[in-house]
């Protein structure tokens, strides 16, 4: 008899040999409908999976992130098999097709130069192949039968799969009908399974994403276990395309960025209006949170970052210069300079915490084929904060950071998701210290009571992380905030605190960042207001309408006392007619509009029409000025 462990802790004994399958039909008819690939021992398998000794034992439906990529991977074959069916005459070559994060991907190789037309002929194919629900078999095969195999079928890609693979790999086939790719699974039990897909895009790809070889064909798809759920999916991305942070930054004169320096955005008058904005309240909320603002160099010599490690795991991504002969390096953290500052005087543990705040500009190397807006640039100000401190206050500031950030993403409406990073394999440090530093992080969250997933290995090189996953108005997730656990560079350093007993101490350090970088944090919020920003961010808070000429005097009047009231307000005296001045807020996406005409000047007020709305509302001035007023200090987001 096999002996399996559920999830729950329940044990059952199953005979040897029983599938992942039959045993989901021994626990519920309904989940042996629903579940997809099972997981024992942490390896996720095939249902077709056989059980024999002790196990872990998980079923995996849709609704898990494994589930979802085995659904994915699945469709992916489909795809591929449809395309050879289709295109049998064009020495179609496959190469590979992974599931990813929202769907899946094939990279292949043709003379033909495939369209958006061509993506619907292969729909149609992929439904045929959904509906022959054609099972998926796995069989494993010597080196040489598959290089044989392949070889004979001109799938040059695949060989050079094979061949690279390790002596001792295991090398899997699966079959669908007439179809056998080269791949280690899993897979769902057959094609019928995969009901909901749509193919969304075809794109440029190197194999093996070197600009060196060859150029594929890389057809991008998605995949749902219910057509509800794709269509909710795919609405989403009509509405992420309309919020695009790159052409509402154009409409609204945000930003821009040139052929003279790609991947550093340049910011506009009303850009600016929004990033001071961000920096006020982020300097307000440090300064209640007992957080010191510092200002470190851009520029720092060699011998800095060899002492951080930057030097030996970083080098890649940083840029160089030369100062009377010496090697320097433009800053890609600003965590060293920290350390310097904390280094200028003796440090009691009376003065811990030590909060550290900075909005420091940095520069990275990206490649140009990442770059994309404000969210993948080369230089941005990251909003860094280093906390200096004991041991013994580990949870005590991770818990005030975390309050912290909830302050800051309530303000903006966004809610999160909690992950922890573990160690990577380019990392510093002994394994001792990096268990210390999780199991502080894990405590942290768990005392908090805060749910969190482990995502391994995904840590800095320096030490482990909490990472926070914001959620937008349309359901996407950014990561942004950041708490690091530091146990390594106050060594590199040789910081020092006087303890209690007048001995010296290492302080432990913690890295946090609450926007992330202020340029990637805009990005997210004009897509998550889709440009139309609360009042207290927006840059043109009120703009002053006159209905003619006769009017602009009183026009000027209104305009001057916002104004000197410290209101981003304009005033539009062109000789056009009210409506279309009207629907010229509405593009700009302006909160708030005040028409006067001969009435609103007669009697002090003003017509106040509100961005997305039709109707007006007529207000004395002054109390309109409350209003907004309110409106601003309050941070509210609704207008």
């Amino acid at each position: 008899m096999a002996k399996v462990i559920l999830k729950d802790g329940t044990i059952r004994e199953v005979a040897d040999g029983t599938s992942l399958l039959d045993l989901a039909k021994e626990l519920s008819n309904s989940l042996a409908k629903k579940v997809l690939v099972g997981k024992v021992d942490d390896k996720i398998q095939d249902l077709t999976y056989k059980l024999s000794g002790e196990h872990n034992v998980e079923l995996l439906t849709f609704d898990d992130a494994d589930g979802k990529r085995a659904l994915r991977h699945t469709a992916s074959h489909v795809m591929a098999q449809a395309i050879k069916r289709l295109y049998k005459d064009e020495k179609v070559q496959l190469a590979i097709g992974p599931s990813i994060e929202n769907g899946f991907y094939y990279d292949i190789d043709m003379e033909r130069r495939l369209t958006d037309a061509d993506l619907k002929d292969i729909e149609k194919e992929m439904s045929r192949i959904v509906k022959e629900n054609l099972p998926l078999e796995r069989h494993e095969v010597s080196r040489e039968d598959a290089l044989k195999m392949f070889s004979e079928k001109g799938e040059s890609y695949k060989v050079q799969l094979i061949n690279d693979l390790p002596e001792d790999a295991t090398i899997s086939l699966y079959t669908q009908g007439e179809f056998t790719d080269l791949c280690a699974g899993p897979h769902v039990l057959s094609t019928g399974k995969v009901k909901a897909f749509k193919l969304q895009s075809i794109a440029g790809a190197y194999w093996r994403g070197d600009e060196h070889n060859k150029m594929l064909q890389r057809i991008y798809g998605t995949a749902f276990e219910k057509k509800s759920d794709l269509d909710d999916y795919l609405h989403m991305l009509e509405e992420a395309a309309k919020r695009d942070h790159r052409k509402l930054g154009k409409q609204l004169d945000l930003f821009s960025i040139h052929e003279e320096g790609p991947g550093f955005p340049f910011f506009h008058p009303n850009g600016m209006a929004i990033r001071n904005e961000l920096i006020n309240y982020w300097r307000e909320v440090h300064r209640r949170y007992g957080y010191q603002e510092v200002r470190t160099p851009m520029i720092l010599n060699r011998k800095l970052w060899e002492t951080s490690g930057h030097w030996d795991h970083y080098k890649e991504n940083m840029y160089f210069t030369k100062i009377d002969g010496e090697d320097y390096a433009v800053k890609p953290m600003n965590c060293p300079g920290g350390m310097l500052v904390y280094k200028t005087q003796p440090r009691s543990y009376r003065d811990l915490p030590l909060r550290l705040a900075e909005l420091g500009l940095v520069h990275r190397h990206e490649k140009s084929g990442e770059l994309h807006g404000l969210f993948r640039v080369r230089n941005f100000t990251q909003d860094d904060a280093h906390l200096f401190i004991t041991p013994d206050q580990i949870d005590k500031e991770i818990q005030h950071t975390i309050n912290l950030f909830d302050e800051v993403y309530n303000t903006f409406g966004l809610s999160y998701t909690a992950e922890l990073s573990t160690r990577p394999e380019n990392s510093m440090g002994s394994d001792e210290i990096w268990e210390k530093a999780t199991a502080a992080l894990q405590n942290a969250l768990e005392n908090r009571g805060l749910e969190y997933v482990v995502n391994e290995g995904d840590g800095a090189f320096y030490g482990p992380k909490i990472d926070f996953h914001l959620r937008d108005s349309i359901g996407r997730t950014w990561q942004c905030g950041t708490i690091q656990l530091d146990m390594l560079l106050p060594e590199k350093f040789e910081l020092e605190y006087t303890g209690e007993d007048g001995e010296k101490h290492r302080p432990i350090m913690l890295h946090r960042v609450v926007y992330g970088s202020l340029e990637r944090f805009i990005g997210i919020l004009i897509e998550n207001y889709a440009g139309a920003f609360p009042v207290w961010m927006a840059p043109v808070q009120a703009k002053v309408l006159p209905i003619t000429d006769g009017q602009s005097e009183y026009a000027h009047e209104v305009w001057q006392k916002l104004f000197d009231l410290g209101l981003r307000v304009e005033m539009d005296l062109r000789n056009e007619k009210i409506g279309y001045k009207i629907r010229e807020c509405q593009v700009k996406k302006v909160p708030y509009q005040l028409v006067v005409g001969g009435k609103e000047a007669e009697e002090g007020t003003v017509s106040v029409r509100k961005y997305g709305e039709k109707v007006s509302e007529t207000m004395k001035l002054d109390d309109f000025i409350s209003y907004i007023q309110e409106k601003i200090a309050s941070k509210e987001e609704k207008y």
